[in-house]
């Protein structure tokens, strides 16, 4: 029946839904492949500049706060100009500041570009997740955002194989700019989505009444009294699930380098365990967003992954047990987030659709930013594992939280200016 139900509606999509569908999977793929990258060099990064558990930290939080403010205001111009002009210009965005952090010496410099990088990688996850939700047909739309959503697990999982194969070749103070540089192969992307993607007949059907009308929605109509509350929840609900998931996958390849003591092959098995159970995770819970409902299956995602973090990071467990537990921990770590974007679509009208989506899910990501900042900070004064458990089970107490105050959205159908 799952994988049935994964399939059927994707043969039976128009070839409309099938482009827009590779358009956005491809484009967040190289954005986890273009974010993770980073992940992998911190320890690289510490032994060849000194650099501090803190600086790390704050070059991951950089990145991340910059993604807050691209992601909304990739959202605001989302709704102004189109969804797919923007989709192509924040792949290109991203993809051109990965390859420039190769060529930085040092922390601050990294800083720069990385927190460049950033701006298009909040954007395109806000216009790419809002063009599915408005093409998808109601009943899939779970599904189809969640497809998209599982893209991060390829592209995390091509970062994972490019770290191991590049750092089996090159020297490690050669490897890490190798790996910044092949951030720039996918802005290729963008040559597809000029061709084959085209624009969702509901912001075009919007605009048209807004300018036949004389009138139309500036983006602060979501902080307006009806919907005040709905930004709130969501933007809550947004920030647990980011802290949670920055403050683990930041640090959990550092954790297992030096707190574990895992070679960079062994760092990679473990690590891909835990890809696996991620894209897993994201197909399993796009498909339950669609039968159980957005909210339960977040509450459900949230209580596991917590519980799974505890265990991963506190409790005294051999290395044969972290590695079985990896796929589990990836599963719900990940797939919480595959209801996400139709969620968001679903609370806001497609009028401020792309504004609220990309301010609430940022706003999100840049409170979610200063956890690993704080992992860093914190991780002097306690172990790493520690730091990393204490953040993230926090934060999975506020998504469980918000989401009992938000409504249940599934089966919505979207409609122009409504």
């Amino acid at each position: 029946m799952f994988l049935s139900e994964q399939t059927d509606w994707i043969r039976e999509a128009s070839r409309q839904e099938k482009t827009a569908l590779t358009a956005a999977f491809g484009g967040y793929a190289v954005d986890a492949f273009d974010y993770m990258i980073y992940t992998f060099m911190i320890p690289t990064l510490i032994a060849t500049w000194g650099m501090t558990g803190t600086e790390a930290g704050v070059i991951a939080t950089g990145a991340l706060l910059s993604s807050a403010i691209g992601g909304w205001i990739a959202g605001i111009l989302a709704d102004r100009l189109g969804r797919v002009r923007i989709l192509q210009l924040t792949v290109l965005w991203f993809a051109v500041f990965t390859f420039l952090s190769g060529f930085t010496n040092s922390p601050g410099q990294l800083l720069l570009t990385r927190t460049m990088q950033g701006f298009g990688f909040g954007g395109e996850w806000s216009v790419g997740s809002v063009l599915i939700a408005e093409l998808i047909r109601p009943e899939h739309r779970g599904k189809a955002v969640g497809v998209v959503q599982s893209s991060w697990a390829v592209g995390w999982g091509v970062a994972a194989a490019a770290y191991a194969i590049v750092y089996s070749g090159l020297s490690p103070e050669l490897a890490w700019r190798v790996l910044f540089w092949l951030g720039l192969i996918p802005a290729g992307l963008v040559v597809f989505i000029r061709r084959y993607v085209n624009e969702s007949k509901i912001f075009a059907e919007t605009r048209a009444q807004m300018s036949s009308s004389g009138g139309g929605a500036g983006f602060l109509e979501i902080f307006a009294p009806s919907l005040l509350k709905t930004t709130i929840l969501a933007s809550l609900l947004a920030t647990g699930m980011q802290g949670a998931y920055y403050a683990v996958t930041t640090w959990l390849p550092t954790y297992l380098k030096t707190e574990r003591n895992l070679s960079v092959l062994n760092t990679g098995s473990y690590l891909l365990v835990l890809i696996v159970g991620s894209f897993l995770g994201y197909l399993t819970s796009a498909y339950l967003s669609d039968r159980l409902g957005r909210r339960s299956c977040f509450i459900l995602f949230a209580v596991a992954a917590g519980v799974l973090v505890i265990l991963y990071t506190q409790i005294p467990i051999t290395d044969t047990v972290m590695l079985f537990l990896g796929f589990p921990l990836g599963f719900f770590l990940s797939g919480i987030f595959s209801g996400m974007g139709a969620f968001l679509s679903e609370l806001f009208p497609s009028r401020v659709r792309g504004s609220g989506q990309g301010f609430c899910y940022n706003f999100g990501r840049a409170v979610g930013a200063l956890f690993p900042v704080l992992v860093g900070y914190f991780s002097k004064r306690m172990p790493l594992g520690e730091a990393i458990g204490i953040f993230a089970g926090g934060a999975y107490m506020i998504v469980v939280a918000a989401a009992l105050m938000l409504p249940e959205t599934r089966g919505k159908t979207l409609v122009a200016f409504g």
